[in-house]
């Protein structure tokens, strides 16, 4: 039973504005008057209104400002009409948030200056309160206020991705620190996993209760391990993220990169919707897994820098994969490319609107 399926005490907010909107009915798996459209990383690089605003404040920095906040989150759905909106932040703000001294390297992304290796460095991660992201409940008040029936989408890393980003430092092409830690100490390994999956439900917990209608659990680097791997190591901290948050009845969604191979997992797990990458095709995601889950996805973030009729008929692809699927959501296989047109965004948005209406 999903969670959007129980009875539940707690209701957002801003819910029975943006209940019928039609991207949470594909959440649910409801009929649709035509396939909802949002892009991971909407809001940003490909926007040079995004570029204007953001000039000369660092990125850490301008997550915190609620009015900039507001104001980057709400550019692409004037822009594009997309179906639901991305609040604007970074998956390392609760880090930031509890005292982690990290900054976000232009060019490079988050780098801590002190890695996480050792159990006396589990001190460092104390538990995330509203009042240490006051700035995100001020936000999220000034955009459901803004947005009206458009539905805001939370977000979060992942425990398994936060935890590659403390162990290593930074990015990290091949996650040996990362590795070396879950094969040589599981017990430290869980234990890390469990607090960074506590912090996480509690950065989520403050965004569903400012207002946001469905929150979406990025593991970007999870694509990393064999599903043995994941289902130990892995699954139990991002099934407390899920569990912890089943109770608002907002829908769930988790993404990764490159995983084609845990998408089964994935949403058992917890997730109400399964994000998929560009490496497979809907239908086949659908059958690996299994029914009771809606599917978002799936067109190539490079398909955009091509020609018209070429996005077209690759955005025709998906769609036939996605034909028999109990709910679908269309978006990119992973974010916006910096360098994409915005014009080829709206036009995307407006073709999978007219293609699917029915």
């Amino acid at each position: 039973m999903s969670a959007m399926d129980r009875p539940t005490g707690q209701q957002t907010k801003h819910q029975p504005q943006t209940y019928d909107s039609t991207f949470l009915k594909a959440c649910r798996r409801e009929a649709v008057p035509h396939t909802p459209v949002w892009f991971m990383r909407q809001a940003g690089r490909s926007l040079p209104e995004y570029l204007k605003v953001r000039e000369g404040i660092p990125m850490l920095e301008s997550c915190m400002r609620p009015e900039l906040v507001t104001e980057i989150t709400l550019q692409p759905v004037r822009r594009h009409d997309v179906d639901a909106a991305i609040y604007f932040s970074d998956i390392v703000v609760p880090l930031k948030a509890i005292g982690i001294d990290l900054d976000i390297k232009p060019g490079v992304g988050p780098v801590v200056d002190e890695p996480i290796r050792t159990r006396a460095d589990l001190a460092r991660l104390r538990d995330l309160t509203p009042e240490d992201v006051a700035y995100v409940t001020e936000a999220i008040g000034m955009l459901t206020a803004e947005l009206g029936a458009t539905p805001l989408i939370g977000f979060a890393g992942a425990p398994f991705t936060l935890a590659s980003y403390l162990v290593e430092g930074g990015p990290s092409r091949n996650h040996e620190h990362t590795k070396a830690l879950m094969y040589g100490d599981p017990q430290l390994w869980a234990d890390l996993l469990d607090r960074l999956a506590e912090i996480t439900s509690a950065f989520l917990k403050v965004q569903i209760e400012a207002g946001a209608s469905a929150v979406q659990l990025f593991d970007s680097w999870v694509g990393a391990l064999a599903p043995a791997d994941y289902r130990r190591s892995v699954m139990p901290a991002s099934t407390k993220v899920f569990d912890a948050v089943a109770g608002y009845g907002v829908p769930r969604i988790h993404f990764g990169v490159g995983t084609g191979e845990l998408l089964g997992l994935m949403g058992e797990a917890g997730a109400d919707v399964v994000g998929v990458d560009w490496r497979v095709p809907l239908d086949e995601a659908a059958r690996r897994v299994g029914p009771g889950k809606a599917l978002q996805g799936n067109l190539d973030p490079a398909v955009l820098f091509s020609s018209r009729e070429a996005v077209e008929a690759k955005t025709d692809e998906v769609l036939a994969a996605a034909e028999g699927l109990e709910g679908h959501i269309f978006n990119l296989g992973h974010g916006v490319l910096p360098t994409t047109d915005p014009e080829a965004l709206t036009r995307l948005v407006d073709y999978v609107h007219t293609r699917t209406a029915r």
